[in-house]
């Protein structure tokens, strides 16, 4: 946990005005030292006086005092109420898998090919994740469909991906909306719509509750994040972009792993050739609208690896405005007990 002390500001900001107390406290000691002086000269004049104290121990004799002070200071400052911008880990509560399984991920240019290197690293990343991450998998071809709801159990999740089969059609968007109907079931988003492929606008399942939605910062979300595993490539079903900029708006992060390599290769199939290439350019695009990060795999151990670093990366630092009076009135509290400590130890007195 850090603290941004430049961005703090205060509840009681009137309430600092007692922080002038403290230079009164500094020439109410000084005044009392001067005066001991006195009465110390006036012994030793009279021949009753001790030994002159070294430098060393000059300065220890006020060190009980000044940390009295300090902690003081601490105190009444924290009667401001002051609250500052936290900065800490934020715990993923929930991450959604979108996987690519249309036709394209039975290409080779990945050993032994997309499909199965794809889902050996997400295994991987789910093994790796933390027990309270609820993991859910979407996949991602002609039509999206929820494999498996979010859950804990991480036998299910490891099941879920273990059935995939290849299908045609590749709807990114579709999938996208799906994994975020999943993460936030009162965002108005019809899973129905999308079960079934349709290309029209009907994904809306309350208008009224879109239009009142109020947008939050990109990446603002810290319990929730989608991360999708696709060569880029989308031929049916919604704007990925679109879709995208929904993830963005209710604070939701996507990491984007690009699955293939650009020069790509040919697939064919019942008499039929394409040639199929990692588009990076939408991957990239929808990772930086919601402010996400793209990852690039070329091999079967590249996939593996990426994920390792999505386990720690997913976690990612949020900042929170909250009060941290309480910061200084233990801080304020522990110096005076300190000083009131050094002074019984050394001198037999409170100070």
């Amino acid at each position: 946990m850090m603290i941004d002390f430049a961005s703090m500001t205060f509840l009681w900001a009137g309430m600092l005005w007692l922080l002038a107390a403290v230079p009164a406290f500094v020439a109410l000691y000084v005044w009392l030292i001067a005066r001991g002086r006195k009465v110390a000269l006036r012994y030793a004049s009279l021949g009753l006086g001790g030994e002159t104290p070294g430098t060393a121990a000059r300065i220890r004799r006020h060190v009980p005092a000044v940390l009295l002070l300090l902690g003081l200071s601490a105190m009444l400052f924290a009667v401001s109420r002051p609250h500052a911008s936290l900065t800490m880990p934020a715990r993923q509560e929930t991450v959604i898998l979108a996987m690519d399984v249309s036709g394209s991920m039975r290409a080779t240019d990945i050993k032994p090919n997309r499909l199965a290197a794809a889902q050996a690293a997400a295994k991987a990343f789910v093994a790796k994740q933390p027990r309270h991450v609820r993991i859910g998998v979407v996949a991602v071809a002609g039509a999206a469909a929820v494999v498996q709801s979010p859950t804990d159990n991480r036998d299910d999740i490891v099941q879920a991906i273990d059935r995939f089969q290849l299908q045609r059609g590749s709807a990114i968007g579709s999938g996208l909306l799906m994994a975020l109907a999943t993460l936030l079931p009162n965002s108005g988003i019809d899973v129905e719509q999308l079960s079934f492929g349709r290309q029209s606008r009907p994904w809306l399942r309350d208008q009224r509750k879109a239009e009142e939605h109020k947008p939050v910062p990109p990446g603002s979300n810290g319990s929730a994040a989608i991360v999708l595993l696709s060569d880029g490539e989308a031929n049916t079903g919604f704007d990925p972009m679109e879709a995208a900029k929904m993830a963005a708006e209710r604070g939701v992060r996507i990491f984007t792993v690009g699955v293939g390599t650009k020069e790509g290769t040919t697939l064919g199939f019942d008499g039929w050739s394409m040639r199929v290439r990692l588009n990076e350019d939408v991957l990239k695009k929808i990772a930086a609208t919601t402010e996400g990060e793209y990852f690039q795999a070329t091999t079967a151990p590249d996939l593996t690896a990426i994920y390792k670093q999505l386990t720690t990366r997913i976690a990612l630092e949020k900042k929170r405005t909250t009060e941290v009076t309480a910061l200084f009135v233990a801080i304020g509290a522990a110096l005076a007990l300190l000083g009131v400590l050094l002074s019984m130890f050394w001198y037999n007195r409170i100070l």
